[in-house]
Order: C-alpha cells, then structure tokens, then sequence
C-alpha cells in the first residue's frame, strides 16, 4: 500500500483510455472513460548556484561516493522487491551489480526489523571545514562496522542516505531532484519527526542488531553530528515468499517492481549519481480502530484489494496486475474511483513504480501506524502520486502524516576500492569531489 519532476519523462502510455481521474465519480454505463490526469512535476525551491554545474555535480558526487566507501555499508541484505506483473509466481529480487556499485538495504531480502536514524550536521564551523569533520566521522564508522562483528545475521545491512539539507551545510549544490515535496492537504508534518542531514537505514532481523549497529554509530558520531529522530519499525512473522500485512490488516508491497522494473525506476542510470537512488520516508499515523470497525467489505472497497489474499477486488491471484477498466455486470467499475489501489496506479505515470519497503511502528497509545520507506530515481513519482492520494483517497480519514523526508543514497564506491580517504578533492579542485 503506498501511503503516500525530475529529469526522467515516462514514456508513452499504452494507447488503451484511460479511467476516469479518481476525484471525479465514474461515468455512466457505456461510456468511455476519459483521459487520466497528466503527470505534474513537483514544485520546490531552485537549487543554490554553484561555479557551474559540471562543479557542483562532481562535488556531491564526490561526497556520495567518499560517504558510501567510508561507510562500508555492505553489512547484509534488505529490502524485497515484488514480482513484474505476472500472476505466475514472484520474482526473485534484483541481485547488487557486480561492480558494487549499488548500496545494500535497497534490493535485497526485506528483515522483519527497521531503525531509522536521522542525524544533523554541527553548522559550526560551516563549509569544507564541515566536509572534513564528517569525512572523519565516515571513516571512524567505516572501522567500527567492519571490525565490531556487527553482522550477527545475514540479513544485516547499514544504508546510508544525504538529506536536502546536507549539500549547503558543506558548501555544495543541491542535485535538483533532491528537493522536500510540497505541502499535501492533510498533512501535519511535525519537524522533529522528519527531515535531517543524513539517514541511516538499519535493517535485521531483530531489535538487538539495529541497536547494537545504532550505538556504534552514535558513539562515533561524537559532536559532529547531532541525532536529530529515530524511528523503529517492523513486519509481522510471514512465511517466505509472501507479502507482509500492515496494521490495517491487508498485505503491504504487492505492486513492487521486479527486477527489470527497478533497474528502469528504482535505480539511478546515468551521471554522478549512478547506481544511487532516491529515498522517501513518511512517517504516517494510522486509526487503525476506526478502521477495524467497518465492515470487511468497505475495507476493501476503501483499499481496493481483497482483505483475505491482497487479490484485486475483480479476482485472480494477489500478483495479477490491477484492471482499472474492470466493470460490474451492471456496468460499474469494480475498483471504486476513490479507492487507494486505483489512486496509486502506476498507469497514470506512465508505468512508473517505486520500490516501497513499508514497516509498521508502535510507540504506544494512538502513535502506531505505517513506516513508509520507498525508493527511486525520481522523487518526483512520489509528489504525483501523494498528490492523486491526497485529494480523493478514501482512506484519508484514517490516515495522518506526521513524518516526511527526501534522501540522495548515494552509489557504493567503485569495484576494488579501498574506501579510504571520504570526500576526498579532485584534481580539477572540486569542493566535494
């Protein structure tokens, strides 16, 4: 379930008709549905001027880089990507590229257990200062990671990822991707619950290992770097192979791409930032009460899937790709025009689909809900549509946005790399690269 502009242009959709857009009630018996609405880019601020663009794109990119071989983020596996649409059987998940050029904790087995740490950098002193004290904070945590036994499992991984806010504190250009999204009616982002200079993803398979990972990074973080909001989260015991549930009690990640679909949406392909990918989280509060009381039927009709095996409302198994144009014998459509599974089709953006590795959270009392972690290559998929979702979504009234934050992750460093030396200048002078 996804509770929730870039360079990248979708390509043509099939030329099949569109459904009507979900905001609108659907058309009479017989009539064609007319087009769906047209992707829009997000708003959001212009990115600071840089010397020129080559500059400021090779200076975060050195940042990524130096950041992610610093870290030496391979520690295991996370993350489960869902099948193409194939009512066959699931697809394995994408294997890391064999240069290593892709951070783990995005493509792999997903573990049943998340922390989110978020950290800010000590403004003082700003600039290349800045940059040098957070290389020496990656390095301490590249050696403690690859010399504490963190890795009790193999399904541990330490995924890191740059805030919108990281570039200007150590003198760089923010990529134009890596901007906030709007504001969405409904919302009630809280700045304590979002946000930071740096993400780190710690995925395992129970609570002991991310805390252990955690406290290591906390005590390396020292001054430098400020911890700013954490969150855990986790999955319910499922059997291999199959979806997990969220708090609402439907299954959570069924429309995921494949292998072929994150190599096309998920992963960055070209520029400094190749073998990245963007990271959205949102931390979203769920009436999960309110929700239990209605009747199974309109539960499903508000989600659009079936409760019992997460199949689409017109049948077939859970895997089998969602008919917009599915009607009833009388001529209705089966999947309600409001309905969050239709809202959230990847159809209207041109068959773009983010990698959502959701997990729930509890911290007691009404604060529990739905962790949404999602990657892509273009954060702008996630503006479009939160947008769509945010103004007809029949699950609105049991949903509240409390958490928000967009993160560059950046590339893994280069095959036979030492690691050694982050954020190191280049030749040429770059300030970060």
């Amino acid at each position: 379930m996804t509770i929730g502009g870039g360079a990248f242009v979708p390509p043509t959709p099939t030329p099949r008709p569109e459904p009507l857009p979900a905001s609108v009630p659907a058309p009479t018996p017989g009539s064609a549905p007319p087009p769906a609405p047209a992707p829009a880019s997000a708003p959001g601020p212009v990115p600071e001027p840089a010397p020129t663009r080559r500059a400021a794109a090779r200076a975060l990119a050195g940042t990524a880089v130096g950041a992610a071989a610093g870290v030496a983020l391979t520690v295991g596996g996370c993350g489960r990507p869902a099948p193409e649409p194939s009512p066959a059987r699931p697809s394995p998940p994408p294997a890391p590229t064999a240069d290593g050029r892709r951070q783990r904790g995005v493509a792999d087995p997903q573990p049943r257990h998340v922390l989110l740490l978020a950290y800010d950098l000590d403004p003082r002193p700003p600039g290349a200062a800045a940059r040098d004290r957070l290389a020496a904070v990656l390095r301490q945590w590249r050696t403690l990671l690859a010399g504490s036994g963190v890795n009790t499992g193999p399904h541990l991984t330490a995924t890191i990822a740059f805030g919108t806010s990281l570039p200007g504190r150590v003198g760089a250009a923010r990529p134009d991707l890596l901007r906030e999204p709007p504001a969405f009616p409904g919302d009630r982002l809280r700045p304590e619950a979002g946000g930071g200079d740096l993400l780190v993803q710690i995925c395992g398979p129970g609570t002991g290992a991310c805390t252990r990972v955690a406290a290591l990074l906390d005590r390396a973080a020292g001054p430098v770097l400020r911890a700013r909001w954490r969150q855990a989260g986790f999955l319910p015991a499922t059997p291999a192979g199959e979806t997990p549930r969220n708090l609402l009690g439907f299954k959570d990640g069924t429309a995921n791409p494949g292998p072929a679909g994150a190599a096309r949406w998920v992963w960055i392909g070209s520029g400094p930032h190749t073998g990245g990918t963007y990271l959205v989280v949102r931390r979203v509060r769920l009436r999960t009460a309110a929700f239990g009381d209605l009747p199974y039927g309109r539960q499903e009709r508000i989600i659009g899937r079936r409760r019992a095996d997460g199949a689409p409302l017109h049948g077939g198994p859970e895997h089998t790709d969602v008919d917009l144009f599915a009607k009833t014998p009388e001529g209705r459509y089966v999947l309600p025009a409001d309905a969050h599974a239709r809202l959230a089709h990847s159809r209207f953006d041109g068959g773009a689909r983010m990698l959502r590795r959701g997990y729930s959270y509890d911290n007691g009392g009404a604060d529990r809900g739905l962790l949404f972690v999602a990657f892509m290559n273009d954060p702008g998929l996630f503006t479009r549509v939160q947008r769509r979702l945010a103004a007809a979504d029949a699950l609105n009234p049991f949903v509240e946005h409390v958490g928000s934050g967009v993160y560059l992750v950046p590339p893994a460093p280069e095959a036979g790399g030492t690691g050694e030396g982050p954020l190191p200048r280049d030749a040429e002078g770059g300030l970060l690269g």
